[in-house]
């Protein structure tokens, strides 16, 4: 907890809007709607510009891709897939809360893309590295749709299975990272990872940065509230300098960073977790990792949500990172 400024659990909790359920689960406040998949065209909606639908992942979990595509897409039309893992810091949301279905049925339309979104399993109740295991089963289930000659999702005939890009928001972000780095391990072909995408990545540590400091009572993500979810995320016994919270300790990863594809990293002056981010570039910089990067004036955590400026900017950012990453040469 902050020393300066101490808060209770209790806080935090009704920050979040949840609380313990006699089982030990956790009750979550729905304070953002959910919506369904769209699969087939709605003639109420003429102006429709994207399907989506429900796949599931694995038979002994609830994981599961929301896949988007635009609408009008030409037959033997091939776009880039993009994996995406949303925001919620662990804990919270989903695939189908609507601020991050919109936000991927925008990316499907804009760039455009084929978007496979994941409903990863949430902590306390699957702790880290659950979420990491239900990215890596989507990437897999991405490599055998690849691989498939006859019954692959029709859906999946648009995507170009050589210009694969991860992206993830706040905590998705930490996920999208963690995720790139455990594919390494494995033979992904025809499969080919091009891109790796972090908008905000949800990062910590036990020592503070100035950010963090400066911005400890953030009215989007306070530090105490931030202890709090690391508390519930982290394996039991761990704490913030583990390498799913802090990943400039290295952890497991030192000698395999240099063979992350290129990255997109954005954050924002107002994000309290900037300095994070910005030790994050400097890390994947001198480990040759080529990296864009922005970290722009003001802001807050999770603006893009919320600003339909910011987010028209940083669609028309992600849409340029992507289209100008190209399959390494064999």
């Amino acid at each position: 907890m902050c020393d300066s400024k101490p808060h209770s659990w209790q806080e935090a909790f009704d920050v979040l809007g949840i609380k313990y359920n006699p089982d030990g689960t956790l009750y979550r406040e729905i304070r953002i709607p959910m919506v369904d998949a769209t699969p087939t065209a709605d003639t109420t909606q003429p102006n429709q510009l994207t399907l989506s639908t429900d796949i599931p992942l694995s038979p002994y979990t609830k994981a599961y891709i929301r896949l988007f595509i635009p609408a009008k897409t030409l037959t033997g039309t091939k776009l880039p897939l993009i994996i995406y893992l949303h925001g919620g810091d662990f804990v919270l949301y989903s695939a189908s809360t609507v601020v991050y279905h919109e936000f991927c049925n925008n990316m499907a339309i804009l760039f455009p893309a084929v978007v496979a979104s994941v409903e990863y399993r949430l902590a306390p109740e699957n702790r880290l590295p659950a979420a990491n295991d239900d990215a890596l089963n989507a990437i897999f289930w991405a490599k055998n749709q690849a691989l498939k000659v006859g019954g692959r999702d029709p859906w999946l005939e648009y995507a170009d299975f050589s210009r694969v890009f991860i992206m993830g928001s706040s905590a998705g972000a930490n996920i999208a990272y963690h995720v790139a780095l455990r594919a390494l391990d494995f033979d992904l072909g025809p499969l080919k990872i091009i891109g790796l995408l972090m908008n905000q990545p949800f990062l910590g540590g036990l020592q503070r940065t100035q950010s963090e400091l400066r911005l400890e009572e953030d009215k989007y993500v306070p530090l105490y509230v931030c202890d709090v979810l690391w508390s519930l995320a982290l394996p039991q016994g761990t704490n913030r300098d583990h390498e799913y919270c802090n990943p400039i300790n290295g952890g497991n990863y030192l000698g395999r960073l240099q063979r992350l594809p290129r990255c997109f990293v954005k954050s924002d002056i107002g994000d309290p977790m900037v300095d994070r981010s910005m030790q994050l570039v400097q890390l994947l910089q001198s480990n040759g990792v080529q990296v864009i990067y922005q970290f722009n004036r003001g802001g807050y955590h999770g603006m893009e949500l919320l600003d339909k400026t910011a987010a028209k900017n940083f669609y028309d950012d992600m849409k340029d990172f992507v289209y100008s990453t190209k399959p390494a040469e064999n």
